[in-house]
């Protein structure tokens, strides 16, 4: 589900590739000369690794991708079921204690999609949503195949004149209502970019839309782009992006049970109506393709659009409200269906209660080849070389846990439902580990907590780069280039969580420290019908060999978070991040009334504690239970019972989707959006429940020093 990041150009030509892959697929990195962080003696880690790493094979992952692609597998159906027993067969062959793990959650499937578009004097302009199609794909006319549709849409029948709004944003909405554009009974045309697209019908919703348009501009990942598919990696002409527009920024997971889990013997009696908890739309949305968008926006009337507002079809955009009327019909099937999570665990040696649980979502819109099931490959081999391992005799001194989760793409609902029904046993969790867009080209990123950016950096650079060198040196050197500033010795960037994926219910409502990896490249066929096996390797990965460097990486997190003498949270990081998500905030117009002082004094201490604690965890003491007991607190600390203003289920107070973007992170969220609404007093009181949470974490580091 997570939305593709900007494109980036391919690193490797084809020619190249026969060169470097024996050599890549034979060796495994050398074991890094420095001591890893938080052991007391690297060494026999480094052996682990180094066994570790020779195991996952690209050609198996590619076995892996194409048995998982061979169907559509839309979340609650046979063919979705199929593809969690063969995942509970991988996880059983590598010595894993598994289990097929069933929820009953509310989904829509669709009855009837489409639209009908005439200009005003009653000419027709445009129906569909148009089937997807190119010539010679192998995949699109199986008649599993579902038609576009978007998950939690309304229901509806309805009429309106056409207006174009852009990306959907609040600005753009805001602009439109600047320019006194009425949207009382439209139909909204927007086009996806710039936020998720449950923001876009919630906006829409809110300024009293009767109905939304969401179409793929060419200019954002179509013939702009590059050559689009089947010649090249981007998005063809009746390429449509499916997708779900719950509104995953109050709360995911099964929109009938916020913060209860979903379990088959769940009564009826417990489930609440998402109209009135505020996780659906009321009003019908629909995805279509720039084949069909084309003659609307053609045909509109009405003021000519700015130039941040113009897409690549061959003539100027007009706002509307005038030009055309679109009728629009969306019979959607909500019924409460079952779903299926996996869960493949390795008990640990030393501490089992103290979970390090990895995951992927398993389910697609339709074949699913780059997201998520080249994530749920990776995942496989990294199973793979672990159950190498533990032939051997290793056992992980902390539980590893995967998990395959299903109903992702309809608003995380799988890992959501799961996280909910072990939120007692999560309190001891150390980490939680998620891939999902795992290769989708050959730029590896990451995002993460802070206090896991140091270890993303340190385990890259034991991984092998098929382009040579490590994943880290690779990575450190593309975004150098990206970035315009080659040698200038800092490091690879890491991101902020926001949502979109797995990690939400782990991080943002248990506080779990978590981290999220992939590899990007150009990827225009995003929840469409052409994200297949044949688009991946011809595109993506043709020898699957970045499918090993994510299995790679990915088992290595498990491996290090699981072995590590003391939890290698960097949490120095953390408190410099800290003090500049503070800073800025006070800096905005909004804040000038606020006091700010007795906040950054806090982030001060945490960032004096944390810088005091990294010592012991370079040299760990001969009993670190006590110390890693403390440690895993200060993430917990963050979390405030109430919950955000007027969504309680998301209880970080540094990272929570916004509102307004519902995919991006917006730091120290209760303050920031407060403020960006000049709401001073909520601004206050959610500066003051920050305080107190960046207190009681340094409070924690502080007790983690005095630990024996």
């Amino acid at each position: 589900m997570t939305l593709p990041k900007p494109a980036l150009q391919k690193l490797l030509a084809a020619s190249l590739l026969p060169a470097i892959l024996p050599l890549f697929a034979s060796t495994a990195a050398h074991a890094q000369s420095a001591p890893l962080f938080g052991y007391a003696d690297s060494a026999p880690e480094s052996r682990l690794d180094t066994q570790f790493l020779a195991v996952p094979d690209a050609k198996l992952a590619g076995e892996h991708l194409k048995i998982l692609t061979a169907q559509p597998h839309l979340a609650s159906t046979p063919e979705d079921l199929k593809t969690a027993q063969y995942v509970a067969a991988k996880f059983r062959a590598a010595g894993l204690v598994t289990e097929i793990v069933p929820y009953r959650v509310l989904m829509n499937q669709p009855r009837k999609v489409s639209f009908e578009a005439r200009s005003d004097d009653g000419k027709l302009l445009s129906t569909g949503p148009t089937p997807e199609h190119v010539t010679g794909d192998p995949y699109q006319s199986n008649p599993n195949v579902v038609m576009p549709f978007n998950g939690s849409s309304g229901s509806g029948d309805v009429t309106g004149e056409v207006v174009y709004a852009n990306y959907g944003t609040l600005a753009d909405f805001d602009q439109l209502a600047a320019q006194h554009v009425d949207l009382h009974g439209k139909i909204v045309l927007v086009r996806y970019g710039g936020n998720f697209r449950g923001v876009k019908v919630y906006i829409a919703e809110k300024r009293g839309a009767a109905g939304v348009l969401i179409y793929s501009d060419p200019r954002d990942d179509g013939y702009y782009q590059g050559d689009i598919y089947p010649n090249g990696p981007w998005r063809p002409e009746t390429g449509v992006q499916r997708g779900s527009v719950q509104y995953l920024f109050q709360y995911p997971g099964d929109p009938q049970t916020p913060g209860v889990a979903s379990t088959v013997n769940l009564p009826d009696s417990a489930r609440l109506d998402p109209l009135k908890t505020g996780n659906q739309p009321a009003i019908p949305s629909i995805p279509i393709s720039y084949h069909d968008a084309e003659p609307i926006l053609r045909a509109l009337t009405g003021a000519p659009v700015h130039t941040d507002w113009q897409g690549a079809l061959p003539f100027h955009y007009h706002v509307g409200g005038s030009g055309v009327r679109v009728h629009l019909i969306s019979d959607q099937d909500y019924n409460v269906r079952t779903i299926w999570d996996v869960i493949g665990k390795i008990p640990g040696s030393e501490q089992p209660d103290a979970w390090v649980v990895l995951g992927n979502h398993r389910d697609a819109w339709v074949y699913g080849a780059v997201d998520p099931n080249s994530g749920t490959a990776a995942m496989l081999e990294a199973v793979h070389g672990i159950g190498q391992l533990l032939q051997t005799g290793w056992r992980p001194r902390r539980t590893i846990l995967f998990g395959s989760w299903d109903a992702e793409e309809e608003g995380l609902i799988g890992s959501t439902e799961w996280a909910e029904e072990h939120a007692a046993e999560l309190q001891h969790a150390v980490a939680y580990f998620n891939v999902d867009v795992a290769v989708a080209g050959p730029t590896f990123t990451a995002d993460a907590v802070p206090s896991l950016k140091l270890f993303l950096r340190e385990l890259t650079r034991e991984v092998p780069s098929p382009l040579g060198g490590t994943v880290y040196s690779q990575w450190k050197l593309r975004s150098s280039h990206e970035l315009a500033a080659p040698g200038d010795g800092s490091e690879a960037p890491v991101g902020d969580l926001g949502s979109g994926s797995d990690f939400t219910p782990f991080l943002q409502h248990l506080g779990v420290p978590s981290t999220d990896i992939g590899s990007q490249g150009p990827y225009g066929v995003y929840h469409s019908v052409f994200d297949n096996f044949a688009w991946y390797t011809m595109n993506a990965d043709p020898h699957f060999v970045y499918l090993q460097e994510m299995a790679r990486v990915f088992g290595l997190e498990a491996l290090h978070m699981a072995d590590a003498d003391v939890l290698p949270y960097d949490y120095a990081t953390y408190g410099e991040e800290l003090t500049g998500y503070l800073k800025s905030a006070s800096a905005k117009p909004s804040a000038h009334a606020l006091d700010f002082a007795p906040a950054l004094a806090a982030a001060a201490r945490f960032t004096q504690a944390a810088t005091a604690i990294r010592s012991r965890q370079f040299h760990p003491p001969a009993n670190p239970a006590a110390l890693n007991q403390a440690l895993r607190s200060v993430e917990a600390a963050f979390l405030s019972d109430s919950g955000l203003p007027n969504r309680p289920w998301y209880k970080h107070t540094v990272y929570a989707p916004g509102v307004y973007t519902g995919y991006a992170a917006v730091d120290i969220p209760g303050v920031n959006e407060a403020l960006d609404a000049k709401d001073s007093a909520t601004a206050a009181q959610q500066l003051t429940i920050l305080t107190k949470s960046i207190n009681q974490a340094a409070a924690d580091l502080e007790s983690a020093s005095n630990t024996q």
